[in-house]
């Protein structure tokens, strides 16, 4: 038996296959977590900087919802919760729609930030062109507002990740929720969780490249639309 201390490193070779199988489910919670919440924090990161009240004010309150409420009660109360009242998920769809709608609220500040930190210039001239409102935000503003939001939008990801270890608590069979099952029949708890944790971390390695490369793009493409 080899051991490294308080690692048992045959422990953690025989049960690797068994937490690697929750890696794909990983992955797609977080990808698609990740998909809604960038598909709604757009929107509504314009809707939170509206000039109407009416777009405005409900815009804030979810966000401020969102980001006052700790995911895990919203998990338990999207997959426990609202069977009570006839509306069921399953625990993908409802681990995938909690995280999703929450990190859509910190998506939308960062966008919102990183909109506003465009010069005012930026808008008069994409307005001086003709463009309207729709072309001048997705022509000329987003591009420019990508570069900045990029950084803090890869660390709401990167959140992500490690948050879909909370979807084991709704039966999820992702890494952690493979993980628990390991430990339980090995019965070497530290030896299971410090295996995850160096799971976790290449992942979280890789993605921190490509938003280094997404920064890379941007900066080149903004450069080439300037000169």
């Amino acid at each position: 038996m080899l051991t490294l201390g308080f690692f048992d490193v045959d422990k953690a070779i025989d049960n690797l296959p068994l937490i690697l199988s929750g890696f794909p489910m990983t992955i797609y919670v977080s990808f698609l977590s990740m998909a809604v919440g960038l598909i709604l924090g757009l929107p509504l990161a314009l809707m939170r900087s509206s000039r109407f009240k009416l777009l405005r004010w409900p815009t804030r309150v979810y966000i401020s919802f969102m980001r006052g409420t700790p995911v895990l009660v919203l998990l338990f109360i999207i997959y426990f919760g609202l069977p009570s009242v006839d509306i069921e998920f399953t625990a993908f769809q409802a681990a995938v729609i909690g995280f999703g709608f929450n990190s859509a609220a910190y998506i939308a500040e960062v966008n919102r930030a990183a909109i506003n930190s465009v010069d005012d210039g930026q808008w008069e001239a994409a307005y001086s062109l003709g463009l309207t409102y729709p072309l001048a935000v997705t022509g000329v503003i987003l591009p420019q507002a990508m570069r900045i939001a990029i950084p803090p939008l890869t660390n709401i990801f990167l959140d992500l990740v490690k948050a879909s270890s909370l979807a084991a608590v709704i039966t999820v069979p992702e890494l952690f929720q493979k993980t628990q099952i390991a430990s339980g029949r090995s019965y070497d708890f530290l030896t299971m969780y410090i295996l995850v944790a160096l799971l976790y971390w290449p992942l979280c390695v890789v993605i921190a490249f490509v938003q280094e490369r997404l920064e890379i793009y941007f900066t080149r493409f903004i450069n080439k639309k300037i000169y």
